[in-house]
């Protein structure tokens, strides 16, 4: 398996490591999975995400470019400004999900799933002119602070202040750390880019800081699940459309009336008695006939409930539907939930 720059530090921190989209990676720490998701709602929970690929493409049309391998428009997206999209093949399929940021006047920074570096950066290739330059910026490391105190942490241990960042706005030094707010659960917080031989020493000076807790990926995706947020390759791939993942709004609006409208969408689904949930389990309407499956699910730490996400006709896709998943053989009581499940803590200005 492959291994990020982090991988002696996590090690070192007893980590329980497991294979991820081909990496050995931190599932979780020994705070366990459920400390380590409440810590970063609480405190600041530091992410190793080296795993996923960071590309840029610059040059003349780059724009243009991003607005054809993306139903989004760039138009008014400003320098040192991001904006989460998709990339779509030509059926309308999503090939994967991504941050992308303006990092200059025909030239942008992009951050794609680990899973799919390799279609996406063949796919993306294969559409450049020969007045565009791609990079893959392979020798660097990303790690992600996450949680209401990850600004102090910020200041007090890197001394860097980013008080005046903006949601989605990026700040960067000479060119050896980029540093974006943003992140993938709903609390405030950055990603941190440097090179991958700087990873371990800023790794950790961050958790020199009593207010940041190592948290694996495990937590990362229960943090996700309840913030609605999609997984790729469980919640969205290439057989769906952003219409049907209920991502309409990262659509301009051309592209949107282009696009063959969904009989079916992307839905948050909560039970309302005891039980869990997982990927994979059926849900019924009250009449028994099986209208979907779960894509994501699991134990919300923070609702005290189980919560998933799944595709279901547009008749039954309506808020506060009653529904039933079947977990092996028994039928829990849910209901249609609007997603997010919780309300985004990210930073307001």
């Amino acid at each position: 398996m492959k291994q990020t720059a982090l991988h002696s530090a996590h090690k070192n921190l007893n980590a329980k490591m497991g294979e991820f989209a081909g990496y050995d990676m931190p599932l979780y720490y020994d705070l366990g999975v459920l400390k380590e998701h409440e810590w970063v709602r609480d405190h600041a929970g530091l992410f190793d995400v080296s795993h996923m690929g960071q590309v840029s493409i610059k040059g003349k049309g780059t724009q243009d470019l991003l607005q054809k391998l993306t139903p989004s428009s760039f138009e008014k997206l400003g320098v040192n400004r991001a904006k989460y999209t998709v990339l779509i093949n030509d059926q309308n399929g999503i090939i994967d999900d991504l941050m992308v940021t303006k990092t200059g006047e025909d030239e942008f920074h992009m951050v794609i799933n680990a899973g799919c570096k390799d279609k996406d950066i063949a796919w993306m290739k294969s559409n450049l002119t020969a007045e565009q330059e791609f990079t893959y910026f392979e020798d660097w490391a990303l790690m992600a602070l996450q949680g209401p105190e990850a600004e102090a942490v910020m200041r007090d241990t890197l001394g860097i202040d980013l008080a005046d960042v903006p949601y989605m706005g990026l700040w960067f030094k000479d060119y050896t750390m980029f540093v974006s707010r943003l992140g993938y659960t709903g609390e405030d917080g950055f990603e941190i880019s440097v090179p991958n031989d700087n990873a371990e020493e800023v790794w950790n000076k961050l958790l020199s800081d009593d207010r940041v807790k190592p948290i694996g990926l495990a937590a990362r995706d229960s943090l996700r699940l309840e913030m609605g947020y999609c997984l790729y390759g469980h919640d969205i791939d290439a057989t769906t459309t952003p219409l049907e993942a209920d991502l309409g709004w990262v659509m301009r609006k051309d592209a949107k009336e282009s696009m063959p409208e969904p009989t079916y969408k992307r839905v948050g689904i909560m039970l309302t008695d005891k039980g869990v949930a997982r990927e994979g389990s059926l849900v019924k309407s009250k009449d028994g006939k099986e209208i979907g499956v779960l894509t994501s699910g699991g134990f919300s730490p923070t609702l005290k409930a189980s919560i998933g996400q799944a595709y279901l006709p547009l008749d039954y896709a309506l808020t506060n539907t009653e529904v039933d998943i079947d977990v092996r053989g028994r039928l829990i009581p849910a209901k249609v939930s609007s997603m997010p499940f919780l309300k985004p803590r990210t930073k307001k200005l």
